[in-house]
């Protein structure tokens, strides 16, 4: 059994390489890598079947699976304008692109590891209940402290490069 544990995007960062960093932004569509387990976060519409019963998150190791793809999101009632750099340690949502479900994490037992469940939830909808693994996926669960399992990277995806109006603003000249 291979688990996956998200520390709720402790370590959310782009895969462009060291010394050419991409931000991440408000409004980007991405496939976030688990660097340990080289697995990407992925749901689609199947419930747990213990647990909270909502949508399911799991992990896949193939690149080009339609339901991995994330959009990066304001926290609840806050403005995160498209563009917007994500700044290290801000509150995000990650709202799941084909189901329009956003990323939880629960005091909810994970199916298989015992840790927290992690799901997807924002809709009302009926669908399948996830009772045992899925083949070919990896359960993906919280977990309290961080560790080296905890890191993802964005990868394949859209990303919304900052506005003009932010890139004069980050700009300092000195008179």
């Amino acid at each position: 059994m291979v688990v996956v544990s998200l520390l709720l995007l402790g370590g959310l960062w782009s895969a462009v390489g060291a010394s050419n960093l991409a931000v991440v932004t408000c409004g980007s569509v991405v496939k976030l890598l688990n660097t340990r387990h080289n697995v990407r976060l992925h749901s689609h519409d199947v419930r747990y079947g213990s647990g909270s019963g909502q949508q399911s998150v799991t992990g896949v190791t193939s690149v080009d699976d339609s339901n991995s793809y994330w959009r990066i999101r304001g926290k609840t009632a806050t403005v995160c304008e498209r563009g917007t750099p994500i700044k290290c340690g801000q509150p995000i949502r990650l709202t799941h692109v084909n189901t329009g479900r956003n990323l939880h994490s629960h005091h909810f037992t994970s199916p298989l590891s015992g840790n927290q469940e992690v799901s997807a939830f924002g809709e009302e909808g009926e669908g399948e209940q996830y009772g045992r693994p899925i083949s070919g996926q990896k359960e993906v669960h919280g977990m309290a402290q961080p560790s080296q399992n905890n890191y993802w990277k964005a990868m394949e995806g859209i990303f919304m490069k900052p506005s003009e109006l932010l890139k004069a603003e980050a700009h300092h000249a000195e008179l």
